[in-house]
């Protein structure tokens, strides 16, 4: 923005051309010619006072709505988004380790009360459902191993998206392969994060039938 700059310079030769013109005077009336052209300058000075101070005013305006669409983008600052991405980074190794050694009181502090999966056949289970499959062997897994994974935050939620090549067993047999699945986190009042959804999906090689 040079709008500031342009008009100053243009008033700064107003004013030069209006101090050349005022004639050598002594005395009293000296005197009152150069304080009536002093008053006849000063609008120009205020002007140009206002102008730059509406061309500051308005390249604050423009960078504080380009750092509020920044951070629009993904809810909360770079600083927090880097650090809670570790914090969920943290959880899906949580999540994976009380699985494989069948960790119920581990799998009950990650999930929240109103936890809800489904399973990659449809089926819905609740967080309940959930630890007592784990508790009583039900659901055995001997290997989770994590590839691809995407985190994207909306605020207070995180979206996780995975892919994992696993074994082991549920109550609907013996599984095996890799499997796509979402995972969604949100913050609690006591700023941690909990598990409020899960829902996996088997990726079927080319030709096996469904």
């Amino acid at each position: 923005m040079q709008c500031g700059a342009l008009n100053g310079r243009g008033e700064m030769k107003r004013h030069r051309g209006l101090r050349r013109h005022i004639p050598q005077k002594s005395g009293l009336k000296a005197h009152l010619f150069k304080a009536t052209m002093r008053y006849a300058i000063m609008p120009y000075s205020v002007a140009r006072f206002f102008r730059r101070r509406s061309c500051i005013s308005a390249m604050f305006v423009v960078l504080s709505l380009s750092a509020g669409m920044a951070q629009a983008r993904s809810g909360i600052p770079r600083e927090e988004r880097h650090e809670s991405r570790h914090e969920i980074d943290q959880l899906e190794e949580d999540w994976k380790n009380a699985l494989l050694t069948r960790n119920v009181q581990a799998m009950d502090g990650l999930l929240a009360g109103d936890y809800i999966a489904i399973s990659a056949n449809g089926t819905l289970q609740t967080k309940q459902q959930t630890l007592e499959d784990l508790k009583t062997g039900v659901v055995r897994f001997s290997s989770i191993g994590f590839s691809d994974r995407k985190i994207r935050f909306y605020g207070k939620t995180a979206l996780v998206t995975s892919r994992a090549e696993v074994t082991g067993k549920t109550g609907d047999g013996v599984i095996s392969g890799g499997y796509r699945f979402t995972r969604v986190y949100v913050r609690d009042g006591n700023g941690g994060w909990k598990i409020v959804s899960f829902e996996a999906s088997r990726i079927r090689d080319q030709g096996e039938h469904k």
